[in-house]
């Protein structure tokens, strides 16, 4: 429920705060008084996107700030926590407007962005102005007020799910024939590049090792005669480095065990002779192993010139990249021939996931269809009430391609003058007619929705008398259930009001015009509204007359 209204710096309004009440509150005023200005300050609170609205002092910014109960709203408050937003049963929503155009939004004192405010404040009011009739022309809009008055919102979510993963799994169905048709077009090449890497048998890290290998039987001779020579020096001298470095590690060792700066050079010594001899060691056995083979020589590099055909073929760098290519190959060879199982294994899951969407779109459709006479029979009787006797609503359904809400297509057809001759509401509803019907179609919706918030501004155009008296009865019920502000230049509609709020004019010391609201007494709404009747100069009579009116 909406609590607070303040505004700031707005079009002609410099300052106001308004409270609002429980039941129906009746906004009255003279013209260009600020009415308009007022819901568009409500609409920018709830999400608008500003324009290039004046403000009262163009060098200051504007500030609007709504104040809502939000107690009996759980789903509200979900929102709030899953989106971070302190607070427990109050809610402050708060725009501020810059001179520049820049435009900021607080929840609960926190910033915020448009995108998070307005799933917010869709359910917390709905404004229903003029020019609001054309959502009542669209059939999306008339389907969902079927689901309202169904109140099937876990079957429709449930559904929704289920439509959802059955376009993914049609859009993976194409995905996989695109991939496959293509994966079998390359199918012989990539047979023939995978029995090429096949046929070879490479090992891991093969050919660099063999290229090491082939360093060695290239060099054999040279490299074995080194050898020798090294190995001489190491062991066969007449005083090998071994034997030398023993020597002086033993003219050492004595100074050592006095002189503590030698200790660590000491044993440094001792650790070069344990190397030396390790590598005397391996070089012998190294020695001992390397031959002149000439056999082995072609047969590594053949083995070798093989390997690097097809890392130049491949582009690759390593033993270990052909691998991963053959691998590869192997993999896209596998699903080549399995490509035709795939997809029908796809096939059958999209079939089993539509069959579940028949079942509930069945579902959806019965629920929708057995509502369509309660509807249009209470519709109907609505609308002899606000003066269309002879008018009648009836809803058309015929069936449609799925879609993300079933596959029901809804259409409102109307007839006003009981021609027998129905036609969608575009085509022959005026203005005032559409306006009335809305009233009419959101009085029978009002038991189902949450909304705890209607606004209607001025959706009483074209109408007098006994109508406007019953408009305002449906309105006086409607405000039971639910908090409703209704702008209106009709006294038969604001006698009903629990609450009269009067807009008006008011020039300041600098000359500038601006807006004041104040709640009128009992006594100045019988003023206020035997003005609405019959101008400044009402009479007692008039006044009786209000009074019966607000009886």
């Amino acid at each position: 429920m909406l609590t607070h209204l303040y505004i700031r710096n707005y079009a002609i309004i410099d300052e106001i705060e308004i409270q609002f009440r429980e039941g129906l509150t009746i906004i009255t005023g003279e013209t260009g008084a600020g009415k308009s200005i007022l819901m568009g300050a409500l609409s920018l609170i709830l999400g608008d996107r500003a324009d290039s609205q004046s403000f009262f002092k163009q060098n200051e910014k504007c500030i609007l700030e709504g104040r809502f109960l939000i107690s009996h709203l759980p789903k509200v408050k979900q929102y709030l926590h899953e989106n971070d937003f302190e607070g427990d049963d109050e809610l402050i929503i708060r725009r501020e407007l810059s001179p520049q155009g820049r435009s900021r939004v607080f929840i609960n004192d926190t910033p915020s962005t448009l995108s998070v405010l307005q799933p917010l404040t869709n359910t917390l009011i709905d404004m229903h102005r003029q020019f609001d009739t054309i959502e009542l022309q669209q059939s999306q809009f008339q389907l969902d007020l079927l689901d309202e008055l169904a109140k099937h919102r876990e079957l429709l979510a449930s559904y929704q799910l289920n439509f959802q993963q059955w376009k993914n799994l049609q859009q993976t169905l194409q995905q996989l024939q695109s991939t496959n048709l293509q994966i079998k077009q390359e199918l012989d090449y990539h047979q023939f590049l995978y029995n090429e890497l096949e046929a070879i048998q490479l090992q891991e890290n093969e050919l660099e090792e063999l290229e090491a290998r082939l360093a060695i039987l290239s060099n054999s001779e040279s490299l074995k005669a080194d050898m020798e020579k090294a190995l001489w020096v190491l062991q066969n001298e007449e005083e090998p480095v071994s034997v030398k470095l023993k020597s002086a590690i033993q003219t050492l060792e004595s100074h050592a065990k006095k002189i503590i700066l030698l200790e660590p050079l000491l044993q440094r010594l001792q650790s070069a002779l344990i190397e030396v001899k390790d590598i005397s060691y391996e070089l012998e056995s190294f020695f001992e192993t390397t031959h002149v083979d000439q056999a082995e020589l072609e047969k590594v590099s053949d083995r070798l010139n093989e390997g690097n055909r097809l890392l130049k073929k491949h582009h690759a760098q390593s033993t270990a990249e052909l691998l991963a290519l053959q691998q590869d190959l192997s993999t896209r060879i596998h699903q080549a021939v399995n490509a035709d199982e795939e997809e029908q294994k796809l096939r059958s899951e999209i079939d089993a996931a539509f069959t579940v969407l028949q079942t509930q779109a069945a579902e959806l459709h019965q629920h929708r269809f057995q509502l369509i006479p309660s509807i249009e029979e209470n519709v109907n009787a609505l609308l002899q009430k606000v003066g269309m006797p002879n008018a009648r609503m009836k809803i058309s359904m015929s069936e449609t391609d799925f879609n993300f809400y079933g596959n029901d297509k809804v259409e409102f057809l109307f007839d006003a003058n009981k021609t027998g001759k129905f036609q969608p509401i575009a085509k022959v509803a005026s203005g005032g007619e559409l306006s009335r019907l809305m009233l009419c179609i959101k009085s029978v919706l009002a038991d189902s929705t949450q909304m705890p918030t209607l606004v209607f501004d001025e959706i009483d155009t074209g109408i007098s008398g006994e109508t406007a008296i019953q408009v305002g009865n449906i309105m006086q019920t409607l405000s039971k259930k639910h908090q409703l502000i209704c702008i209106t230049h009709l006294p038969q509609i604001a006698s009903k009001a629990n609450a009269h709020l009067f807009i008006y004019k008011q020039e300041n010391a600098e000359g500038q015009i601006h807006t004041r609201i104040k709640e009128l007494s009992e006594d100045e709404r019988i003023d206020v509204l035997a003005e609405m009747l019959s101008g400044k100069d009402s009479g007692e009579q008039v006044k009786d007359m209000v009074k019966n009116l607000m009886r």
